[in-house]
């Protein structure tokens, strides 16, 4: 079950550019419906380092997971944020997150 309490820990965590291991969502208790909904395939780009994909400190091609910045405008929702509003100014994931992150303070 996933609480108010579990929520916003989780969404403190959040970053916007990271990307969860399945795995790890289960660990920390996100729900299976969110995990298959939200999981994908991400390829990495070799143009910049930032487009670059790392799984225990080595470079991967593709990784199977769950994008952070995906998982916090989820959690957002839950807790009773209007997202999509309260990020529509911020330019990037981390600065969309922070946003958010900012909103849930704000309930």
């Amino acid at each position: 079950m996933l609480t108010r309490l579990k929520s916003l820990r989780l969404i403190s965590e959040c970053v916007g550019d990271e990307i969860w291991s399945t795995e790890l969502c289960r660990e920390k208790g996100i729900p299976q419906a969110w995990v298959e909904e939200l999981a994908d395939c991400f390829e990495s780009g070799y143009e910049s380092d930032r487009q670059t994909i790392y799984h225990e400190s080595r470079m991967v091609n593709q990784y199977h997971g769950v994008r952070d910045v995906d998982l916090a405008f989820k959690l957002a929702e839950y807790l009773g944020v209007n997202s999509q509003q309260a990020s529509s100014h911020a330019l990037g994931m981390r600065s969309k997150v922070r946003a958010l992150k900012e909103a849930v303070e704000e309930l």
